[in-house]
């Protein structure tokens, strides 16, 4: 057995520090890794059990090809050279928009989307659908509106809080903040900070908070408009202060004066004592906010999301410690994307724009299935399983159908790449170098990059380097001189003089830069990923800098820069070869200062603060022209008149054929998304159940452990009902992440199988996984099995 190896969890956007012994190739044994500067020592279940991630039957070794008898083996210069051919002759025919690229990395590989996204661009293609449209896309494009970029988010600064207030967010065992449980009992137990509450069910968190809100499902809108009246009917907003930072005020205010506040408390079937106590410490403690799915797969979750941000800039939280304040990150979690400008495409069918850069999954069945001349057919999906991580299975299944080509790369035989022409062997996060770039720590920049610690069984590739592949059969790349390829195996500063020849006299190459990387250092190093990083490095600038040398990486002096003599031997060298004195940028005190940092990266496997923002201008980091926020938002002004209390009272009026809300989709301790599909870290668990009321079971006459149909407009499925004081009267849940298909056999249901892509919102087309009408049913003459236990119990159990 190997020494104890650093790595980091690739299982949740929160990827805590990890430390692994590896036997026969195999991961024998975890444990949190203390050095981890971020995770501090902390890991979750999951965490803990990344072998059953990694080690399964189902791991994909060869390039499969489908044909009339099934998958049959190919070779990688097959692979590439068809999808290559096809891809460039759909394009040519039907036009750019018949291409979409669908994937990104997920949780813990982002380096994949650099490649992805420049095969795509070199295809002619905008069309880029990702995970982050599923949930945060409304409250990036309110962040964008108010702030000036849809990737410049606030975030909760809660070490110096001391107030947290949990919206829809339950993070005693969701996570969605480093260290999470941690922070959450910290802020439970110390007499002199709060923990607030605002969620339909008892949650985990919910059962230690100092004041919960049990809001009405759905009605988080109504709530939160009420909440910002409240304040303004008691004079608690400085106008004054507000002014100062924010404009825009004069025009929202209106939108809250007369607002009928105990008609609105009373359809969110709130107490007005609660809600009172929750006004007064917005005005006067130090808090932060985190708001979750809750909020962003829910009704009018835009328009939530923009109250929320309201609420904030209005009692003086942004950029200010303890409050909401802008991260900064080695690379930004997506890009800006603003629809007002005329080049900015939207989907041909339902007339969608991106945001952050990003397209919602929710909308690609119908740009399949459409019958515009432009429509989508050709995907590349990567790290992705759309069957079953997005809403509407049989509208995926039936679009898929439809694709002329459809390729899949991907560590297992997922669902989604049983319907794939091509189906193509990626490694893991661990048999790659690899990284996430989510920007959830301030003022620090936080960074890991994983070594691979496996040896590849088979064929695999890095996703990277397969788009690198298709690109180059489809003819999208340059041919590379000699001389560039060459000077990688002379060394990094070698080969950094040479690629700036190369660009300086072929500009266009910058386009596909990652692509180009991966065939020259890529080549040298190994990894197409870390010759990306590299390149990200190496590029440093500006901003990206002077974080750094907050967090000690120093720019050397310009004499002691240019006498490093390795690379002054390198740049000199360079310039006798080709005769240019472009070289000689190498020699400046940037690149030297860049080079220390790749350095530290590579060298620090535990993972290390990159940057560090200057935490005293964070306002700084708004990019209106103004330097202000920007509360008035006016494609939102419509929307917001109709959230009253008179009209969401009769909308939320239950529809007798489908009487219970179900929320589908849950975080718990047993599932990872899509990412787990080996069961046995399971066994002995009531992974997949339907979370019923007591109250429910009884007017159902349903028994604990029964199977049960549950039934809504786009589907039906039976389940195990598993009754539970954490579930309100009148919703049910059940987990996303089953539905897995592992050794042919297929475990726990597929909630998405329950839910439609046309239930969405209406701005970022989010789905309303948290609010989807159905009827739960009791199912006669069955025995009871509860499979943790493997008891068997008559239909007559007894409930409590």
């Amino acid at each position: 057995m190997t020494d104890w190896q650093k790595t980091g969890c690739i299982l949740c956007a929160q990827n805590c520090g990890l430390e692994v012994q590896i036997r026969d190739n195999k991961i024998e044994r975890v444990r949190p890794d203390k050095d981890n500067p971020r995770s501090k020592g902390y890991g979750c279940r999951k965490g803990m059990n990344i072998a059953n991630h990694q080690h399964h039957d189902d791991r994909l070794t060869v390039p499969l090809k489908k044909t009339a008898d099934g998958f049959v083996p190919i070779s990688w210069e097959q692979a590439f050279s068809e999808i290559g051919t096809k891809l460039k002759t759909i394009v040519a025919e039907h036009g750019p928009k018949s291409f979409a690229y669908m994937g990104g990395g997920g949780q813990g590989c982002h380096f994949e989307a650099a490649f992805g996204l420049s095969l795509m661009r070199a295809l002619g293609s905008h069309y880029y659908y990702n995970a982050l449209a599923q949930e945060l896309t409304g409250f990036f494009w309110v962040s964008g509106r108010m702030l000036g970029r849809q990737n410049r988010f606030p975030i909760p600064h809660e070490e110096e809080a001391d107030m947290l207030v949990a919206v829809g967010w339950n993070p005693m065992v969701s996570h969605q903040m480093v260290r999470a449980p941690l922070v959450l009992k910290e802020f439970a137990k110390n007499p002199c900070k709060k923990l607030v509450v605002v969620d339909p069910r008892r949650s985990e968190t919910a059962r230690i908070a100092d004041l919960h809100l049990p809001i009405r499902p759905g009605t988080d809108a109504l709530f939160w408009r009420a909440v910002i009246a409240l304040l303004l009917e008691r004079g608690l907003v400085s106008e004054e202060k507000v002014r100062a930072v924010c404009s825009g005020y004069d025009e929202i205010k209106p939108w809250f004066s007369g607002f009928d506040v105990e008609r609105a408390l009373a359809v969110c079937q709130l107490s007005r004592q609660d809600v009172d106590t929750l006004v007064t410490d917005l005005s006067t403690r130090r808090w932060c906010m985190h708001f979750d799915l809750g909020i962003h797969m829910n009704r009018h979750s835009t328009l939530a999301a923009y109250l929320l941000m309201l609420l904030a800039a209005l009692c003086g939280r942004f950029c200010t410690p303890g409050g909401q304040v802008i991260p900064g990150s080695l690379v930004p979690l997506g890009s800006h994307s603003d629809e007002r400008n005329a080049k900015t495409w939207r989907t041909v069918a339902t007339d969608f724009p991106p945001i952050a850069g990003v397209f919602p999954p929710n909308v690609m069945p119908e740009e399949v299935l459409s019958t515009h001349p432009e429509r989508l057919r050709a995907v590349i999906c990567s790290a992705s399983n759309p069957l079953r991580s997005y809403a509407d299975t049989k509208a995926y299944e039936k679009a898929f159908a439809k694709l002329d080509l459809l390729v899949v790369i991907e560590l297992a035989m997922t669902e989604t790449a049983e319907l794939a022409d091509y189906v193509l062997p990626a490694r893991s996060g661990y048999e790659s170098y690899n990284g996430t770039f989510f920007p959830w720590t301030f003022p620090e920049i936080y960074f890991q990059l994983r070594r691979p610690l496996l040896v590849p069984q088979g064929e695999p590739r890095e996703s990277s380097a397969i788009m690198a592949g298709i690109a180059r059969a489809a003819g999208l790349l340059p041919e590379l001189p000699g001389w560039l390829i060459q000077a990688a195996d002379r060394g990094e500063d070698q080969f950094a003089a040479a690629l700036l020849i190369y660009l300086t006299e072929h500009k266009k190459a910058k386009t596909v830069l990652p692509l180009l990387l991966a065939e020259t250092l890529g080549q040298k190093l190994g990894s197409a990923n870390l010759a990306a990083l590299w390149g990200l490095v190496t590029t440093f600038s500006g901003a990206g800098l002077a974080n750094a040398r907050r967090a000690g990486f120093s720019r050397p002096h310009w004499f002691a820069a240019a006498m490093d003599v390795p690379r002054l031997g390198a740049v000199f060298g360079a310039i006798l070869r080709h005769r240019s004195l472009i070289p000689l940028a190498l020699l400046s005190p940037r690149m030297a200062q860049s080079r220390k940092l790749f350095a530290a990266i590579k060298n620090r496997p535990q993972g290390l603060f990159v940057g560090k923002l200057d935490a005293a201008a964070n306002a700084s980091e708004i990019c209106n022209e103004d330097g202000k926020i920007h509360l008035h938002i006016e494609e939102l002004e419509a929307w917001m008149a109709e959230i009253t209390p008179e009209a969401e009272e009769m909308l939320l009026n239950p529809d007798p054929q489908f009487p219970l809300l179900l929320q589908a989709g849950r975080h718990t301790p047993e599932n990872a998304n899509t990412l787990m599909r080996k069961p046995d870290w399971n066994v002995g668990r009531r992974a997949c159940t339907l979370a019923i009321s007591a109250v429910d079971a009884l007017h159902l006459a349903i028994a604990d452990g029964e199977q049960v149909q549950v039934t809504t407009a786009a589907g039906s499925a039976r389940i195990e009902a598993e009754i539970t004081d954490e579930t309100r009267p009148g919703q049910v849940i059940i987990p996303h992440g089953f539905g897995l298909k592992y050794r042919s056999q297929v475990h726990g249901v597929n909630v998405n199988s329950l839910t439609a892509a046309t239930w969405r919102d209406r701005l970022a087309a989010t789905p309303y996984h948290k609010y989807v009408c159905c009827r739960v049913e009791k199912i006669a003459g069955q025995l009871i099995r509860h499979e943790a236990s493997n008891t068997v119990t008559g239909n007559l159990a007894k409930t409590e």
